[in-house]
């Protein structure tokens, strides 16, 4: 099954690989970008040429209305990739909190006006696995993060709130759309060009000597082409009305993407991977002049194991090995001159 399907945040890592796997498929695909012009080159780096009556471009940002009823016109599917992430933590959350709301809201009104059928929306292992106290612990679908606890920063906040936004707008105003969301875990893989997604900053940092050691610190790791995949499991798999997967791979920590690294890769790249653990104090110390240490000071110690056993159930979808996603996206970023070791 095919249709048209507008694709948000179409220069977005993950939003990238989606178009390209959508029009393998044979998919119209529209996107929305915030400027065209600036775009224009990374848009045929990834995709070519394609002929204009399959891939159309269209502006429109997260925060104005403009452009989104062009963007959504003929289209039967929506995939809500665009969100809102900063390389630092903003002093007010509303910064990220406020785009990610309001964003999800008009991109699921323009979509209903229009008569999407099917909405997917790409949320966050932020939106589930946060919030706790416990030091190690399995979630999965069912499982909401807790944006009281006291651990919570701006982005588990804001892809928490914009997801619960989300399916409260649904159930009250969304009667003949199906919604679904996908919650990606930590996404690495081969980048496309420099300008690559914050999600890859650990593996540059890793390889280019700014984490002369490693925190204590970890994720579950998924590839982007998997991401990808599960989205068009999601866009062509009938009967999903208000489901959720969680997109997600092996918890492993930083010390241990190293070691991936420093195995698998030539010598001359590697010289630079840090082969010991960061003592908690020194993270205590460096949170004091740090505002990005100071974010994630409450996570070092945990791991957040996570169980995607319903999208392999439903959707027969799995991951790769973690392996090959840490060393295609270490291969890259040395490629486009991203890291140079």
């Amino acid at each position: 099954m095919t249709g048209t399907v507008l694709v948000t945040g179409g220069t977005g890592y993950i939003a990238g690989e989606l178009i390209r796997q959508l029009l393998a498929k044979g998919w119209t695909v529209h996107t929305t970008v915030r400027n065209k012009a600036k775009s224009k080159g990374i848009l045929q780096r990834r995709f070519g040429n394609p002929d204009e009556a399959q891939f159309k471009v269209f502006e429109a940002e997260l925060m104005d209305d403009a452009g989104w009823a062009e963007a959504v016109a003929g289209c039967t599917h929506m995939a809500h990739v665009a969100s809102p992430i900063a390389a630092s933590t903003p002093k007010d959350e509303n910064e990220m909190i406020v785009p990610a709301r309001e964003g999800t809201l008009r991109a699921l009104r323009f979509a209903k006006d229009a008569g999407v059928k099917r909405f997917v929306q790409t949320s966050s292992m932020a939106a589930v696995a946060y919030g706790r106290s416990d030091k190690v612990y399995t979630v999965d679908e069912s499982d909401w993060t807790d944006i009281s606890h006291p651990d919570i920063y701006p982005y588990v906040k804001s892809k928490t709130i914009a997801e619960r936004a989300a399916r409260d707008w649904i159930e009250e105003n969304g009667a003949g759309m199906e919604f679904v969301s996908v919650n990606p875990s930590m996404v690495l893989g081969p980048v496309d060009d420099p300008d690559f997604s914050p999600s890859v900053e650990a593996v540059k940092q890793v390889l280019d000597g700014s984490m002369p050691m490693a925190p204590d610190l970890g994720f579950a790791i998924v590839d982007t082409r998997d991401v990808a995949d599960l989205h068009v499991r999601c866009l062509e798999e009938p009967g999903l009305a208000n489901e959720r997967f969680l997109a997600a791979g092996k918890f492993m920590k930083i010390i241990e993407i190293a070691d991936v690294l420093r195995d698998r890769l030539p010598p001359e790249h590697t010289r630079k991977v840090p082969r010991k653990i960061m003592p908690n104090w020194m993270v205590s110390i460096l949170s004091l002049f740090n505002p990005g240490v100071r974010s994630i000071k409450s996570e070092i110690g945990k791991t957040r194991n996570v169980d995607p056993g319903h999208a392999l159930e439903r959707l027969g979808w799995k991951t790769r090995p973690e392996e090959e996603s840490i060393v295609d996206c270490a291969k890259s970023l040395i490629e486009h001159g991203v890291v140079k070791t």
